[in-house]
């Protein structure tokens, strides 16, 4: 999606449709709820569950925004890890860089969950945590591939602090094989889109395709069939006769 296309929402009409309502001010920073759905198909697909302008530049400065849908503890640990972001990058930090301190901050604060403490304590093997994050198997999407609901908090805490909407195992080292995950925080009626992007994103690399080439192609997939719903079950009945298992 083009930058222009990604820079329509301002400060100026801050009323429209992302915003849903402004959750907190920490100092000179405003934090809101917004519309995920809404910022996917009209601004931005890579925009998942939060983000702030060093992210995005559409995100106006001393914001930060955060997908509805999200849990309230989610919610501490998103404004923690773009509270951290920011002060880095204030500090002189290049924002790459500041992302990978911050996520280790992040990892760090959502070990001391007691409730992650005690699932870890009682289920040390990967595979078992596996099943853990496992919540529901989405039958109708699956072919050769396997296609699970996770609990994307979890998710977060055990595995991967930056994971969100969705992933597969040609991308992350933690999914097993032949399994596509999708976040539960995703609204229901918009899983179908990120299924379509993982299953399309996972059949090009499956074939040879580079993970930033495969990307690109599935989010503009994604962006069309947001923008033409009527055949997306189509499409995705399409991607699961495509699929490779190893």
């Amino acid at each position: 999606m083009s930058l222009e296309k990604c820079k329509r929402i301002t400060k100026s009409n801050k009323k429209v449709k992302p915003y849903i309502k402004k959750l907190f001010q920490l100092s000179k920073i405003s934090v809101w709820l917004v519309d995920g759905e809404y910022i996917r198909k009209n601004i931005c697909e890579d925009f998942v569950n939060y983000a702030h302008h060093y992210n995005f530049s559409f995100i106006p400065k001393n914001e930060f925004w955060i997908a509805n849908g999200a849990s309230k503890e989610e919610i501490r640990f998103y404004i923690y890890r773009m509270l951290v972001e920011q002060r880095l990058v204030k500090q002189g930090l290049p924002f790459q860089e500041a992302k990978k301190k911050a996520a280790i901050a992040e990892y760090r604060e959502r070990k001391k969950s007691e409730f992650v403490k005690k699932l870890e304590a009682e289920n040390k093997k990967k595979d078992i945590l596996v099943r853990k994050v496992h919540s529901k198997l989405l039958k109708k999407y699956c072919g050769k591939v396997k296609v699970w609901l996770v609990n994307g908090e979890l998710v977060r805490s055990f595995f991967d602090v930056d994971f969100g909407g969705g992933g597969h195992d040609r991308v992350y080292h933690y999914i097993p094989k032949n399994e596509v995950w999708i976040d539960d925080d995703i609204h229901t009626k918009e899983r179908k889109f990120i299924i379509l992007h993982e299953l399309h994103e996972r059949n090009l690399m499956s074939r040879g395709m580079s993970y930033p080439n495969a990307h690109l192609k599935a989010t503009k997939m994604e962006d069309y069939y947001r923008h033409h719903k009527k055949n997306i079950v189509k499409a995705i009945k399409e991607e699961i006769k495509k699929q490779k298992v190893f």
